[in-house]
């Protein structure tokens, strides 16, 4: 997998509608795992820590609602965006549906240029780098788009890597990051990468960062990882 592409997991049952959402999901430019019942959709959240969650309602065995509420229940999954397709069309229906959580609400049959666009929607809100947006934290600027990086005004020389590495922790400022986490989203789960690389990255990150002066705002975490601020 691309260390640079978004991941969606898509729980549905159904056979061609999986694979139509899989195909157009690709087509975006997304990573997509596929899960069949709400036991293997849970297993996989666990597994992958996808970025969002396309999950139909009705499934066999735990219902998409009920994985909805499990996921949004613990802390570690709570912030994933879960989209829920159903063919309940009814106000009561929807409203159960968001008040149990998810983040969306599409009915169906859908139309799939729509539902492309909520998934943009709920990707620019959680990862705002890979849809071209610029990110700010005290004086550092990061533009996506240009793949530029400026701290008070100065432009910054930062590898692709040390990039990559900086755009998530500017994402999520605070959020401690372990090294096997940065090693996902950063390098991909396809490439055996040692942990101690990411270490030197973000010495190199780090020195980046200060050598036109100001502090160093990246914290290390002893025996957690590290974040931003």
């Amino acid at each position: 997998m691309s260390a640079d592409k978004p991941t969606v997991l898509v729980i549905e049952d159904e056979p061609a509608q999986r694979e139509v959402l899989a195909y157009n999901l690709e087509a975006e430019g997304f990573a997509v795992f596929r899960a069949e019942t709400g036991d293997e959709g849970l297993l996989l959240v666990e597994e992958q820590a996808p970025d969002i969650i396309v999950l139909d309602w009705m499934l066999p065995g735990v219902s998409g609602i009920e994985v909805c509420r499990r996921l949004k229940m613990r802390p570690e999954t709570r912030r994933i965006p879960i989209i829920m397709l159903s063919a309940r069309s009814e106000e009561v229906d929807r409203v159960r549906g968001l008040e149990t959580g998810a983040d969306d609400y599409v009915i169906k049959p859908y139309s799939v240029v729509e539902l492309m666009a909520r998934v943009r929607t709920q990707l620019r809100r959680i990862r705002p780098s890979t849809v071209g947006e610029t990110l700010e934290f005290d004086d550092i600027i990061l533009d996506a788009e240009a793949h530029k990086v400026h701290r008070d005004g100065e432009l910054l020389k930062l590898g692709p890597t040390e990039f990559r590495l900086l755009a998530t922790f500017m994402e999520k400022p605070g959020r401690v990051w372990s090294r096997e986490q940065l090693l996902d989203r950063v390098w991909g789960r396809d490439i055996y990468v040692d942990t101690r690389t990411v270490d030197v990255h973000i010495g190199r990150l780090r020195k980046a960062l200060t050598r036109h002066g100001g502090e160093d705002p990246l914290r290390t975490v002893r025996g957690a990882g590290y974040a931003l601020g």
